[in-house]
């Protein structure tokens, strides 16, 4: 049995756009239907989404005939979280708020068996290794799997540089919401400072030789991203399209406020 392909970190080496949707319904059901709409990558969100390991595993599961890519978020950078979602299959992970170089390094060695790292074995008791299937897996790997670290505090953009350095990061993802509420502009990335700092981290991230993600569910947003040189962007969030989708038909069927019967008073 040959080690499962990481499509998504082979991608990451090609030139096209890879556009994202975010998941963030935590069942496998909903995460299914996300996976057949022909998104490139779909991110599983363990840090705002109420969801657990079982969780993310159900949704691994249900995705996994389907072209779409899973990216699992962790809801920390947690070494021992680390090591079950890696053990459950997942093979590209998103750690957030990564603020310096050495947490980075800490991430790679949660990531690798030693002597290169901290990840303990699981060997038959483990998806990833497809239960003692996949023939060398201990040597082998880390070769598909994948690293992507948030810098989305002002911190992180100070450091991006060191961050993208970093040998085993994969790629870097900007926040821009989190990034624009630390440096004081809650509520609006598209601040002039919050868009400057964006940039700077684009550059340094991809002057380190670095694949640079960002979620971008406004259009304009991530037209410009891309023209700066983001590779993967997540333009959609699958709970906001339920909602504004709802929304919408609802309103074409609501007669406006003005020409409704007023109501009458006893």
């Amino acid at each position: 049995m040959n080690m499962p392909h990481n499509a998504f970190k082979a991608a990451l080496k090609q030139p096209a756009t890879q556009y994202g949707i975010w998941a963030g319904f935590a069942t496998g059901y909903a995460a299914e239907i996300v996976a057949t709409t022909g998104y490139d990558w779909m991110l599983i969100d363990g840090e705002h989404a109420p969801n657990t390991v079982p969780g993310v595993l159900a949704q691994l599961q249900a995705v996994a005939p389907y072209s779409t890519a899973p990216i699992v978020r962790a809801v920390n950078g947690d070494a021992n979280l680390i090591k079950q979602l890696l053990d459950i299959g997942a093979q590209t992970l998103m750690i957030p708020m990564v603020e310096t170089a050495e947490q980075a390094q800490a991430l790679v060695r949660a990531m690798r068996y030693p002597p290169h790292g901290i990840r303990g074995v699981g060997g038959g008791l483990t998806r990833a290794t497809r239960w003692d299937g996949v023939p060398d897996y201990l040597n082998t790997a880390h070769e598909q799997l994948c690293l992507i670290v948030q810098v989305e505090s002002r911190i992180g953009v100070e450091n991006v540089e060191a961050i993208g350095a970093v040998e085993g990061v994969d790629a870097v993802f900007i926040g821009p919401a989190d990034l624009s509420i630390g440096l004081g502009h809650a509520g609006n990335p598209g601040h002039p400072e919050v868009q400057q700092r964006i940039q700077h981290a684009v550059n340094a991230t991809l002057a380190a030789g670095k694949a640079c993600g960002i979620l971008a569910p406004n259009e304009e947003d991530a037209r410009r991203y891309q023209s700066w040189g983001c590779q993967f962007i997540a333009v959609a969030i699958d709970i906001s399209l339920l909602r504004q989708s709802a929304m919408a038909t609802l309103a074409r069927y609501r007669e406006p406020l003005s020409t409704q019967a007023p109501s009458r008073t006893y």
